[in-house]
């Protein structure tokens, strides 16, 4: 694909930024801020992995890695900015969950440990894993306010903080864990996924590109439910006081 293909790319956006100004959304700024900012971190992220692939080198692979958490924090931590401490939480349970996931797909002899393989798979990991991180977030603060009662009874009966927040944290779990299974269920029958989609362009097999997307999906369930479990167990303190209170 030539530049000039994807400046003619760009009537897509035009399309969408027409129908805002139809229908008064008062989208434009969000589409055109989102439009430049993709456009250039795609063109910078390319420019970088054709250094980093060069380079073969370990430390520029952690350091990408570590760049992708650091991000995927930040934007995970916007959705509770209420509670303090919940970015370093955030980046904790998106390293354990791309330690554990990544060293098993290497350790098993699934993906070779090249930057190839390494890079794009990790971010693929980690974004997804922060996708939960958000829901889960946002769907705790929405069940300990809708339960705020509840939970203020158990306390007040005895129960410790765990204890009295135990049901919220799991409908919160559960909550940020049922998309990534919805995908699976309706993948490659509603949708191709990109990766797939992508090697298929590139001229690869579509047997060998499924191959490739069977493996990404079942790591995708592991790591859905190892970071919606870490994030749990890490976080819901900062829903209360030291005193053991809920936050008003």
């Amino acid at each position: 694909m030539t530049y000039t293909s994807i400046w003619i790319a760009f009537a897509f956006v035009l399309i969408a930024l027409l129908l805002s100004l139809w229908q008064r959304l008062g989208l434009e700024k969000e589409i055109a801020v989102g439009t430049i900012r993709s456009t250039l971190q795609l063109l910078a992220i390319g420019y970088v992995l054709h250094f980093v692939f060069h380079s073969d080198s370990i430390l520029f692979i952690l350091l990408l890695i570590a760049m992708m958490i650091a991000v995927a924090s930040w934007n995970a931590a916007s959705k509770a900015k209420k509670l303090r401490g919940i970015f370093g939480r955030i980046a904790l349970s998106l390293a354990l969950t791309e330690l554990v996931t990544m060293g098993l797909l290497v350790t098993l002899g699934l993906v070779s440990p090249t930057p190839q393989y390494l890079i794009p798979m990790s971010g693929m990991i980690i974004g997804s894993s922060m996708i939960v991180c958000s829901l889960f977030l946002t769907h705790m603060n929405r069940e300990v306010e809708t339960s705020r009662g509840e939970i203020e009874a158990l306390l007040c009966l005895g129960a410790t903080t765990r204890q009295a927040v135990q049901i919220v944290l799991k409908r919160a779990v559960k909550a940020s864990m049922i998309p990534t299974f919805d995908t699976m269920k309706t993948i490659g029958l509603v949708q191709l996924p990109g990766m797939m989609t992508g090697m298929i362009i590139a001229g690869a097999s579509p047997i060998e590109a499924v191959r490739y997307q069977i493996l990404i999906m079942l790591s995708f369930s592991s790591s859905a439910a190892v970071s919606a479990v870490l994030i749990s167990m890490l976080s819901y303190r900062l829903w209360f006081t030291r005193d053991s209170m809920l936050h008003s």
